[in-house]
């Protein structure tokens, strides 16, 4: 006869974004067929892994490989609330700095508009989930997806569940997860590969300007990585005001 292993979870912040709403903000009672580690039950009611930060049993602090035993009181906290804790166990090592991303399929004006800032941000419309997650494990990036279940692969050391759907929240989201409002360097990056780009002689790259163009501009970067060409035309102001509001809603409280 198979040991049944009875034990309560409660989760804290926005990890209750991935409970089913009967169970968000309350104890939640389970009944496991064995003495599974703790991370199976807080994956199987749909929280990914990378988005925890912290867990306590019983009100000590353990780590993913903790077997539960009848009885536990399992507490799972995101990285918001960590602060309020006396001690915990850190669940991996520290984000790697600079913070780097790779981003899935559905994430390419959020990819863009991380370039825009200055962030190293891999994306193309064509990796798969094996890809991705292959991509974070071995450059240590943060994966940005909106696919818990991608989030959920075991070499995924790094990720975040992005919420919202409009881009501009998500790039605020991003930022603020992360604490990179001060790491904000626009222009630095090219917005079609994610190469850095540079100063560049008007005469290198004038056989590839408009006429409107070369008549009236005369400072211009390049991508070092697939040749765009960039000048400050009558788009950056707005570009420099979606950066402006970005910041400060980044610097806002949430």
């Amino acid at each position: 006869m198979p040991i049944m292993v009875r034990v309560t979870c409660r989760f804290y912040g926005d990890l209750n974004d991935f409970l089913s709403e009967k169970q968000r903000h309350t104890v939640i009672a389970l009944q496991l067929a064995e003495h599974a580690a703790v991370k199976h039950p807080i994956e199987a009611l749909g929280v990914p892994h990378p988005e925890v930060a912290a867990i306590l049993v019983n009100r000590r602090p353990v780590d993913f490989s903790y077997h539960l035993q009848d009885g536990d009181c399992v507490e799972v906290y995101p990285q918001e609330t960590t602060h309020l804790l006396r001690q915990h166990f850190p669940l991996r090592p520290p984000t790697p700095l600079p913070v780097r991303f790779v981003a899935d399929t559905h994430l390419g004006q959020l990819a863009a508009y991380l370039r825009i800032l200055g962030f190293d941000t891999l994306y193309r419309n064509d990796y798969d989930d094996a890809q991705l997650a292959e991509i974070t494990a071995q450059e240590q990036r943060v994966l940005l997806t909106r696919d818990r279940g991608l989030l959920k692969r075991k070499i995924v050391v790094y990720g975040y569940c992005v919420r919202e759907v409009d881009p501009r929240q998500q790039v605020v989201s991003v930022l603020r997860r992360y604490r990179l409002s001060a790491c904000v360097q626009p222009w630095q990056r090219c917005t079609h590969c994610n190469g850095l780009v540079q100063a560049v002689d008007k005469a290198d790259v004038i056989d590839r300007l408009e006429p409107k163009t070369k008549r009236y501009y005369d400072e211009f970067q390049q991508c070092t990585t697939c040749g765009q060409v960039y000048w400050r035309g009558s788009h950056f102001e707005q570009m420099a005001a979606f950066v402006n509001s970005v910041l400060a809603q980044v610097d806002s409280c949430p």
